[in-house]
């Protein structure tokens, strides 16, 4: 990861250091639900990966392939979300922007 920061100090990585970056492994160890144990064995079983690791990227495609409707719905509400927090900040922008320009006047 690059170690490039912004202005609050938090680290950032560029687009591209992101799409390489390995992706979050799923712990199975102390699993809290059933579900959870059978969504990552059966990923498992699906990919067999290499290291016997499964990561959320293969529990993604899986659901993705097996119950798309899911998929769909999770990929609505988090666009959704996204779009909502875009517009809340475009008039947050805009409103520091007047405020500014009322003070300057």
């Amino acid at each position: 990861m690059s170690t490039n920061t912004t202005e609050t100090d938090v680290p950032t990585m560029s687009e591209q250091e992101f799409n390489q970056a390995p992706f979050v492994g799923v712990s199975s160890a102390n699993s809290e639900s059933e579900l959870k144990n059978y969504i990552i064995n059966y990923a498992g079983t699906k990919f067999d990966p290499e290291d016997g690791n499964v990561d959320v990227n293969m529990v993604a495609e899986v659901l993705a392939d097996e119950f798309p409707e899911f998929m769909y719905a999770f990929a609505e509400e988090n666009f959704v979300r996204g779009y909502e927090l875009g517009l809340d900040d475009a008039a947050e922008l805009y409103t520091r922007a007047t405020h500014e320009d009322n003070a300057e006047e």
